[in-house]
């Protein structure tokens, strides 16, 4: 991965992390990294534990930043999330958990945020890949 993209992506996570702050949401973790994925983001909103994507797109060409979390992005994030549950949170009550995108396109003035609650499910499986 080059270093411009590395830093674009941390510059998005950043803005993404404060503007969540400021929406009311208390960040717990940034950047957890397990064997099966990473989460950009891990926030309490009220009483859920949200898993957080974070997405930068120059343009919409090949569509939005959202369009790009798709299912092969998504059954990682899910993984990575059971990961952090059962290792993290190991012997507590779960809260409820989300997972949301935060899409930013930045333009002249800034950055448009675009925030996708419960952008996506954890679809009933008996998968347990750790």
């Amino acid at each position: 991965m080059e270093d411009s993209t590395r830093q674009q992506g941390a510059y998005a996570e950043q803005e993404a992390a404060e503007w969540l702050g400021q929406q009311g949401l208390k960040i717990v973790k940034r950047n957890f990294r397990c064997r099966l994925g990473e989460i950009d983001i891990i926030a309490h909103d009220g009483e859920h534990l949200i898993f957080v994507e974070v997405r930068l797109r120059k343009n919409k060409r090949y569509g939005g930043a959202a369009a790009t979390v798709d299912y092969r992005k998504q059954r990682k994030l899910i993984l990575a999330a059971q990961y952090y549950l059962n290792t993290q949170l190991r012997g507590r009550k779960l809260p409820p958990c989300r997972f949301d995108v935060i899409a930013l396109t930045p333009h002249n003035t800034g950055l448009t945020i675009n925030w996708y609650k419960a952008a996506f499910e954890q679809e009933d499986t008996n998968d347990n890949a750790y």
